[in-house]
């Protein structure tokens, strides 16, 4: 199903308004975009699939999207699993990181052509379940980029009981919670600000609407897209030494940017040294949120990237 999203208010001061759709993959219907390349320039054949990270949303990547498709590149964002506009995993479900690579496995079939060069990008969360997936689909890309997307913390094994004990507690609570009540745009920017003080204005108000919808329910106000699972504790242990194993087999040239006041990891040498060759890009000042902050430096290092990708493949 393919339409053209209706441009509100906010969305035009940002962009101009993307095609959306919805794929059905793995099980789950995928809120999809896209950003044609802009018709003033040369189409260059190539697709950017843009990967949000946690609690994240497609349409968060507008500012990174639209410049990229001002340079002749196809654009793509999705919302994953249980985020965004995209469907829930239901109940007795829940999410984990091989759910996300098999949802990059299945989608990316329906969204490129067999051939098609493909730069994989991913933030946060989304960068992550990217490395994993250029692990072992490596073939399929043209590039790999990874913004603030090293991986999470590892955690030591015997933490697992624990992690099984706060996980199955914090997820009945889940269930019994009433849903989060969010009075109107102006309340959602503040609790996103709790996060992200810099966080305003046409932009700040642009997110805030599409991370929320109306209660279901019908009660006045609004409420997160996401699913409330998201905010339980995985019963699983993040463990470097699997991750690194992933980093270590991607041959797609590998850019990987990190905010100066980003998240960053005691072990980021090992996991960057892990990378065939990797560029590594810091960006100053900026924190974990680069794709929202420091748009202009990501988009700028990204076609770099790409260039350098495709003159590699020539």
């Amino acid at each position: 199903m393919t339409d053209s999203a209706p441009p509100s208010p906010e969305d035009t001061v940002v962009t101009g308004a993307p095609q959306t759709r919805y794929v059905d993959a793995n099980g789950i219907r995928h809120h999809v975009l896209e950003w044609a390349p802009a018709r003033h320039v040369p189409a260059r054949g190539e697709t950017v699939v843009l990967c949000h990270g946690f609690l994240d949303f497609a349409y968060s990547y507008v500012r990174v999207a639209v410049p990229l498709a001002a340079r002749g590149y196809r654009v793509l964002a999705f919302d994953w699993r249980g985020h965004g506009r995209s469907g829930w995993v239901g109940a007795g479900g829940y999410y984990h990181f091989p759910d996300y690579v098999q949802d990059l496995d299945r989608l990316l079939p329906q969204l490129v052509t067999e051939g098609e060069p493909v730069h994989l990008v991913g933030h946060s969360m989304g960068a992550t379940a990217c490395a994993m997936f250029a692990g072992v689909r490596s073939e399929r890309l043209r590039s790999v980029a990874l913004l603030e997307g090293l991986g999470p913390p590892s955690a030591p094994l015997d933490s697992a009981p624990d992690r099984y004990k706060s996980w199955l507690t914090s997820c009945a609570r889940v269930a019994d919670k009433p849903t989060t009540v969010i009075v109107d745009l102006d309340d959602a920017l503040r609790r996103m600000r709790v996060q992200n003080s810099q966080l305003s204005g046409a932009f700040g108000r642009f997110l805030a609407m599409h991370a929320t919808k109306a209660c279901a329910d019908g009660t006045d106000g609004l409420t997160w897209r996401f699913d409330p699972l998201h905010r339980t504790l995985s019963p699983l242990p993040f463990r470097a030494e699997m991750f690194v194993a992933f980093l270590a087999r991607i041959r797609a040239p590998a850019l990987v940017m990190l905010g100066e006041k980003g998240f960053r990891l005691a072990d980021e040498a090992a996991r960057l040294a892990a990378l065939h060759e990797p560029t590594v890009h810091e960006v100053p000042g900026t924190g974990h949120m680069l794709h929202w902050f420091a748009a202009e430096e990501v988009c700028g290092a990204l076609a770099a990237h790409f260039e350098r990708a495709a003159s590699r493949a020539r």
